[in-house]
């Protein structure tokens, strides 16, 4: 038996909280990647954020030696992979440089949105699949209905599912024999030209860019020339090593495995995730058909509360872009918030960890503008634009048609909840295309406009239905939609900062919030300031905040004083004029923060 038939690369999935993390843990200490003392919980999530939150946002690889009960030492990779829709980007990525996915379902809480999501992706990939039921030692655990529902939705065999808790370690053993004998050992020739998967990157302090590979044909050495085929640039191989899961350096990476490399590349952007690389004197005619890049899909302004922080969040979002490629940023400035940046992200909770990030590692105080989606704007002369600020918005009277991003959505929820899911799917303009049914639980599927679902969607669902319910989604194509640019006027100047797209249905009820939010945000000044929002010249809602008065006519005393009366009065209308004419509006912080928030609540 050669070697490549003792390797198995396999990845974790499931849907977020179902224990990928404290499985991997388990096995990580079943095989003796590290002794009781280095041993700790979520041991694989190295970030502060990832620990504190209780979730996975980079997949991480281990490499462990397990000794079978056949007596056969084996190698096993394990890839961990995060659980959340915004991540699913690092799935799919991590299930390329496997053969083989441990599916792991919550025992208490049966299939769920993303358990879906993530199986198919596997499936797609051509995956061998072991089923395992977590949580079994919670008295809520129930294997039968579990087992059912995972044959009926998802039409997995669980003949042998394997019953397991990651708490207690019970049935890890089992896992482990299951991975040796149903998952499929990597295909590829050692005695081949080096061809190589770049499955990841990140930037090292001390290393530079570190970069993890699977290898499918020959081998990967030490001091070896190599080639990116995608940018055709050619390294030198100055360290190679795995992650057990501490790194450890080695002289050569064989034919089936996964470990990483470090060259001297010091810019993250040399490292396209998904390209082939080969060996530099024996170049490949065809690449490796890779990934699909990531695509922002949230795009929003971030700007430092005190403008002399400017330089400290541009460093802070360089720095960030180094271990994250996923988001995009470039700058911007706004007459209401000064200079700032326009940020991508792959959905809200990225924005959340990024900005999150940002005022914890670099202490930057953010303010974030309303997130919006990317509109694909046909104009009449034929061109397609990509608007991301609606403040960019061309001329009415250029524009033929504008078209929105749509999502198809999959909601898994008691069917209690039913009703209230589908009128709130409904308000949002959703088109329900099916609806199943497994035991209690329905399973419905939407296709929805992703602008009303990036707020609060996720929120809204997990509020009206206890949690119970769960929701993932993708993108699927741009539809044309009546949308409309919703400007908002303080003293008759425009706010870009505080302009949104939005549905024709929708603009004159948000319109009118927005103003009466305003109205009691912006402090009164000495003249009176109108505050309205517009849909291109036409105004279609108003508030006024009153100025203050002083009152003139306390010095006069006696009768017959009205010309004098009326001359102090018709003098202080004009100052006021004038003052109106030349005066600023100061708008605080608070006022563009309060008006974010009703986007939300919408």
């Amino acid at each position: 038996m050669s070697l490549i038939d003792n390797i198995r690369n396999f990845a974790i999935i499931a849907h977020i909280d179902h224990g990928k993390s404290t499985i991997a843990d388990r096995l990580i200490h079943s095989c003796g990647g590290l002794t009781e003392r280095e041993m700790k919980a979520q041991v694989l999530d190295s970030m502060d954020i990832e620990r504190e939150r209780g979730i996975t946002i980079k997949a991480q690889t281990v490499k462990l030696n397990y000794k079978a009960k056949d007596g056969k030492e084996y190698i096993l990779n394990i890839i961990d992979t995060p659980g959340h829709v915004d991540f699913s980007y690092e799935v799919s990525r991590s299930l390329y440089a496997c053969e083989g996915s441990i599916l792991i379902v919550d025992s208490t809480q049966g299939v769920e949105a993303q358990t879906l999501a993530n199986v198919y992706q596997a499936l797609d990939t051509n995956h061998e699949i072991v089923p395992v039921l977590n949580k079994v030692d919670l008295p809520a655990s129930d294997l039968e209905r579990t087992k059912k529902q995972i044959e009926e939705v998802i039409g997995i065999d669980t003949e042998n599912a394997i019953p397991c808790s990651g708490k207690t370690g019970e049935g890890i053993g089992d896992i482990l024999e299951q991975i040796i004998t149903t998952l499929p050992a990597p295909k590829g020739e050692s005695s081949s030209d080096l061809k190589c998967l770049l499955v990841d990157s990140w930037y090292d302090t001390y290393l530079g860019v570190v970069i993890l590979v699977r290898v499918i044909d020959g081998k990967l050495s030490k001091n070896m020339k190599i080639k990116m085929m995608s940018t055709n640039q050619e390294y030198v191989v100055e360290k190679v090593g795995v992650f057990t899961p501490k790194p450890v350096d080695i002289t050569e990476l064989k034919t089936g495995e996964i470990g990483f490399i470090t060259t001297g590349i010091k810019v993250l952007s040399e490292t396209k995730v998904g390209d082939t690389i080969c060996e530099a004197t024996k170049p490949l005619k065809e690449a490796l058909p890779g990934f699909k890049p990531s695509k922002p899909v949230v795009f929003c302004g971030l700007f430092p509360v005190d403008s002399s922080e400017f330089q400290k969040l541009k460093d802070g979002l360089a720095k960030l872009q180094l271990n994250d490629a996923s988001f995009s940023f470039e700058q911007e400035s706004s007459s209401a918030l000064g200079l700032g940046f326009r940020c991508g992200f792959l959905g809200l909770l990225h924005l959340e960890i990024v900005t999150e990030r940002l005022e914890r590692e670099f202490d930057v105080n953010l303010l974030t503008t309303t997130p919006g989606v990317v509109y694909k704007v046909h104009l009449n002369n034929g061109d397609t634009m990509d608007l991301q600020n609606p403040s960019s918005l061309p001329d009415l009277t250029l524009i033929k048609y504008i078209e929105e991003p749509w999502i198809k959505a999959t909601i898994i929820t008691p069917d209690q909840y039913l009703g209230s899911i589908i009128k709130m799917c409904q308000d949002k303009r959703g088109v329900q295309t099916n609806l199943s049914y497994s035991g209690n639980r329905a399973v419905v599927n939407y296709e929805l406009p992703l602008n009303e679902v990036v707020f609060d969607f996720n929120d809204r669902l997990k509020s009206m239905t206890s949690g119970y319910a769960s929701f993932d989604y993708e993108i699927i194509e741009h539809r044309e939609g009546d949308l409309v640019k919703l400007g908002i006027l303080v003293n008759g100047e425009p706010v870009d900062a505080l302009a949104m797209m939005i549905h024709k249905d929708f603009a004159q009820k948000t319109g009118r919030e927005v103003c009466e939010k305003l109205k009691d945000l912006i402090p009164r000044h000495n003249f009176m300031i109108p505050v309205q929002a517009a849909i291109g010249g036409k105004i279609i809602a108003r508030e006024t905040i009153k100025g203050f008065k002083k009152d003139v006519l306390t010095k006069i005393h006696g009768g017959g004083a009205t010309d004098r009366k009326r001359k102090l009065l018709e003098k202080q209308k004009k100052g006021k004029a004038r003052s109106k004419q030349f005066g600023r509006v100061e708008i605080p912080q608070e006022a563009f923060i309060g008006v974010l928030k009703i986007s939300k609540e919408k």
